[in-house]
């Protein structure tokens, strides 16, 4: 049993899910409950560094394995990463009865500052602004970023607003706004023992 939320098992806070196509082959392990380990091999470096930040920073435990059609590019693996990891979020937080259901947070590094803002609110939307300093982060093309999370907002079934205030880096500037959107799921899928239910005067969410 969590030890936040009384009455809540902690497998409801947990989800596998796996996501078979003819492109990719995805395969997510989520705990909402963790304590930010992560075991992630998806074929692109880069991603893999980003996915490791969500766990530490989110403190999730979290694993991902994943194939894709990377002869073509990345494009497919990245937005399927991001698909499955949204299937695994809405399913590990099940009604989503007791939680704060609001998150943001505001993460730097050096001259990089991003905002990340969510609701999960049983709804898709994003709102994504980043302008990056470059087109690429070493084999990495930076569109990506927001087809990963264009995939996890639809399937999560979250709001989400990731902005990037400053940045001249384009590492920096995608670190930080990965880091922020952990930080963000963090604080709202964390139990508040004064919500009774689910957070909304519709009853569901």
């Amino acid at each position: 049993m969590h030890p936040a939320i009384t009455g809540f098992r902690t497998a409801m806070r947990k989800a596998e899910v796996t996501r078979n196509t003819k492109e990719t082959k995805i395969s997510v392990k989520l705990d909402l409950d963790g304590a930010g380990t992560a075991r992630v091999a998806t074929g692109v470096p880069f991603l893999d560094h980003m996915l490791e930040q969500v766990a530490r920073h989110g403190v999730f435990d979290l694993e991902v394995s994943a194939q894709g059609d990377l002869q073509i590019d990345a494009h497919h693996t990245v937005e399927d990463i991001g698909i499955t990891l949204g299937q695994a979020f809405a399913k590990a937080l099940g009604e989503k009865k007791g939680v704060r259901r609001y998150g943001h947070a505001y993460v730097p590094l050096d001259e990089a500052l991003s905002r990340a803002v969510v609701d999960l609110s049983g709804r898709p939307g994003l709102e994504y602004h980043i302008d990056f300093a470059r087109a690429r982060i070493g084999d990495f093309d930076v569109d990506l970023v927001h087809e990963f999370f264009q995939g996890f907002v639809n399937h999560a079934q979250v709001t989400l607003h990731v902005d990037n205030l400053k940045g001249s880096n384009a590492h920096h500037q995608a670190e930080t706004a990965f880091k922020a959107f952990a930080r963000a799921l963090r604080a709202a899928v964390e139990a508040d023992s004064r919500v009774k239910g689910v957070p909304s005067t519709k009853g569901t969410l």
